[in-house]
């Protein structure tokens, strides 16, 4: 966090944001995860459960609402929202895609809620619906991130 004093102008650093911490993932074959897509068989990312008060955590406690084990599916989604926002709500691309999910328009996530461009938590509902809809788990998702650089 920084703080600017409106007499001097100055710039002073008062403290530093929390970043949840990752360690490497393994991937490793996952046969329960489905595609929804037929494509290969997904891959799972083991890892641990991600920092309190993150916009992982957020995303960690939500996968089992959507009916997905947290323990198996959140890595894959780690590593492809990484890629695409590095977990920014107000992450922008040059094509207009936003947020952590990257929505095209980013409009589009008011299907979650009127707080979708400064709500992590309305982005991350979003985003696992629109996963789950087109491609079945979050391990899927990732298979095809790998194969193509986008979801």
């Amino acid at each position: 966090m920084i703080l600017m004093d409106a007499a001097s102008q100055t710039l002073s650093l008062v403290s530093t944001p929390k970043v949840a911490t990752r360690p490497s993932p393994a991937p490793s074959p996952d046969p329960s995860a489905s595609s929804g897509s037929g494509s290969p068989s997904p891959v799972t990312v083991s890892m641990a459960a991600p920092d309190p008060g993150s916009a992982q955590s957020i995303a960690y406690n939500m996968l089992s609402s959507f009916g997905w084990s947290p323990s198996a599916q959140f890595g894959c989604l780690d590593e492809m929202w990484d890629r695409e926002s590095g977990w920014r709500y107000n992450a922008e691309n040059a094509s207009g895609a936003y947020g952590i999910p990257q929505a095209l328009p980013g409009s589009k996530m008011a299907s979650a809620g009127a707080d979708w461009e400064t709500n992590p938590a309305t982005q991350i509902k979003w985003g696992l619906g629109y996963i789950q809809g087109r491609y079945g788990s979050p391990c899927a998702a990732w298979s095809f991130w790998q194969a193509n650089g986008w979801y």
